[in-house]
């Protein structure tokens, strides 16, 4: 809105839905204090509940009753005062309050994200932290819930800040090196010490590298294409996982013509099934589309789940599937390499859902990845590359290996927001929702 500024103080209602059993009203900027005794009368301790009644500043009435805490800048969330006003959690309770917040100088409702953003301006989170915060926020599963924790309390951040800290040592190195040129035995000598130094950072960095794919699969979800010929179950089994009607279940070859995708969370993990149309040859040209898409998914996708009622190998492109043979309630012998399943009577399920556990963990880990993001990953691979070209040859300008080194902090200094991140505050503020 226009007229708003970073020394306005701002206000919402910080905690879930309402109605609830109580309701937390944050208030952060240089006024908070002010606005605490407006409404009170009162302002506790620092970091200490108080119980006040709350009252209109214009007309007295008393609006509710509740705790009242005080957090003084900038030893708060924000860095700014902070004031919690922890109220009785009923709609009427909670607009009455915002509207004498809003009757007070200086006061505004806060945007999406603005507490966290102000956190971030004051140094109290850099953006890898604020990116940790917003996918804990989005956390629907144990797997992301841990990562997004060991993100939002600094495991990547602190790693950068090493590396950081090496790559600055090497670069101290270099420039006496370069100050000492006329003296040989110097200048090579620490040229040593600093490759040694920047040898060891990358060997670090590309470590966590070939762990981030792994990092952006858990955050954003295994996906897991159930394929195989028409009539196998594959339709049956998405509904028997889901828990619920998801995809139609016919009798007819060739029901299913396009890809039905059903997110759930299976053994912790946030898992995608993809129901795909059964694959056979057909001069149906809708049906057709429907197998090439089967195919194209089941191959993008990060493990198969391979039906077949008749014990029937998979095809090459699907060599790694988990095997299924379907129907076993019909009798019929179970292939070995293959998982016996009666979506009727439900015999198998149990296994079918432990093989996907096991896959997830081979493909995800049991530990948080370190590197969960495109835009860390990215950043990270760009100081590698300066960091590769660091250790080249220079032809004795070891001038222009100070500067590929100080490429890579500055590739550093981007992942955890240090430098030119503006556009990315823009956008992942935006995900936030207001009071956060």
């Amino acid at each position: 809105m226009s007229g708003e500024t970073a020394s306005d103080t701002i206000f919402a209602l910080s905690s879930g839905r309402l109605p609830a059993g109580v309701a937390v009203v944050r208030l952060s900027g240089p006024e908070a204090g002010v606005a605490a005794l407006a409404l009170s009368g009162t302002l506790p301790p620092p970091r200490m509940a108080r119980y006040a009644a709350l009252h209109h500043p214009a007309t007295g009435e008393e609006l509710d009753r509740g705790l009242l805490l005080f957090f003084p800048g900038p030893a708060s969330a924000t860095g700014e005062d902070v004031v919690e006003l922890h109220l009785h959690g009923g709609r009427a309770v909670v607009a009455a309050v915002l509207r004498a917040l809003g009757s007070l100088p200086g006061l505004r409702p806060a945007g999406a994200g603005e507490f966290t953003r102000r956190a971030h301006a004051n140094g109290k989170l850099d953006l890898a932290e604020v990116e940790g915060l917003a996918d804990l926020i989005a956390a629907e599963t144990e797997a992301q819930r841990r990562q997004a924790m060991a993100l939002a309390s600094g495991t990547l951040s602190r790693r950068v800040t090493g590396w950081r800290e090496g790559l600055v040592s090497a670069l101290a190195l270099l420039e006496a090196g370069i100050d000492f040129s006329d003296e040989a035995d110097v200048a090579e000598d620490v040229a040593r010490q600093a490759l040694d130094i920047i040898g060891g950072l990358h060997r670090e960095l590309f470590a966590a590298l070939a762990d981030a794919e792994r990092g952006e699969r858990v955050r954003d979800g295994l996906v897991v294409a159930i394929a195989g010929p028409p009539n196998a179950g594959k339709s049956s089994l998405l509904n028997r996982l889901a828990g619920r009607d998801a995809a139609i279940v016919s009798p007819i070859a060739g029901t299913t013509r396009d890809v039905l995708e059903v997110h759930l969370e299976l053994a912790g993990q946030a898992v995608t099934l993809l129901d795909t149309a059964g694959l056979r040859e057909t001069v149906d040209v809708v049906e057709a589309e429907g197998v090439r898409r089967a195919l194209a998914r089941a191959e993008a996708a990060d493990a198969v789940l391979w039906l077949s009622d008749l014990g029937m190998s998979p095809p090459a492109a699907f060599a790694a599937a988990i095997c299924v043979r379907t129907k076993i309630d019909q009798g019929g012998a179970v292939p070995e390499g293959f998982i016996g399943l009666s979506t009727v009577t439900g015999d198998g399920i149990e296994d079918v859902v432990a093989a996907i556990a096991a896959r997830a963990e081979a493909l995800c880990g049991r530990e948080p990845a370190l590197v969960t993001r495109e835009r860390q990953r990215l950043a990270l691979e760009d100081a590698a590359r300066h960091l590769e070209r660091a250790m080249g040859d220079h032809g004795g300008h070891e001038e222009l290996r100070a500067e590929d080194i100080r490429l890579a902090v500055r590739a550093l200094d981007q992942t955890i927001g240090r430098v030119d991140v503006e556009d990315v505050l823009d956008r992942l503020f935006s995900t936030f929702c207001i009071g956060k």
